[in-house]
C-alpha cells in the first residue's frame, strides 16, 4: 500500500461554475443549509468567510460518526479553484497531509465540471488510504448541485 498519493475525479454539474465556486470559496457558512444531511455546521476561527487563508471547522457525519474537519482555505479566483488544507480533525489522525482541491470549469452556459483532487500522505504504513473521505467530498459537491440549481434562476 502506498504511503501517499493523489485521488482525482470529475463531477459533472448542471449549475454554473461561478455559482459553485462562490459557494465553496466564500459562502461556506451557507453550506449546512444546502447540504445539511452531510454538513451540520461551519465555524469561522480566523479571517473572513471570503478571505484567502481563513481557518474554519466543519462538522459532518461520515460512516455514522460525527466528525470535525479544521482547515485553511486557499482560493484562486482566476482558475475558480479552492483548496482546503487540513489542520486538525479525524482525517488528521490517520494522515500527515490532506489537501482537498475543487476546480470548477465551465462546460456550457449553465453547466460545469468540478475537478476534484485529494493529495494525501499517511502517518504510518498501517493507516488506511482516505478513500471514504474522497467519496464524501464527491458526494458533497454533487449534492450541492441541487441547491445551486434551485437558486440559479
Amino acid at each position: 500500500m502506498a504511503m501517499s498519493g493523489t485521488y482525482m475525479t470529475d463531477v459533472p454539474l448542471k449549475g454554473s461554475a461561478e455559482k459553485h465556486y462562490k459557494r465553496w470559496s466564500s459562502e461556506n457558512h451557507l453550506v449546512p443549509d444546502a447540504i445539511g444531511h452531510l454538513i451540520h455546521g461551519v465555524t469561522l476561527h480566523d479571517g473572513d468567510w471570503d478571505s484567502h487563508g481563513a481557518i474554519k471547522s466543519w462538522k459532518y457525519t461520515l460512516d455514522g460518526k460525527e466528525q470535525v474537519f479544521k482547515e485553511r482555505i486557499e482560493m484562486d479566483d482566476e482558475k475558480m479553484t479552492v483548496a482546503f488544507n487540513a489542520l486538525d480533525g479525524q482525517v488528521m489522525e490517520e494522515l500527515k497531509v490532506y489537501i482537498a482541491n475543487l476546480q470548477f470549469i465551465p462546460e456550457s452556459q449553465n453547466g460545469c465540471v468540478c475537478k476534484v483532487s485529494v493529495i494525501w500522505e499517511k502517518r504510518t504504513q498501517d493507516s488506511p488510504e482516505p478513500t471514504m473521505f474522497m467519496k464524501f467530498l464527491e458526494k458533497m459537491v454533487a449534492d450541492m448541485d441541487d441547491h445551486i440549481l434551485q437558486n440559479q434562476e
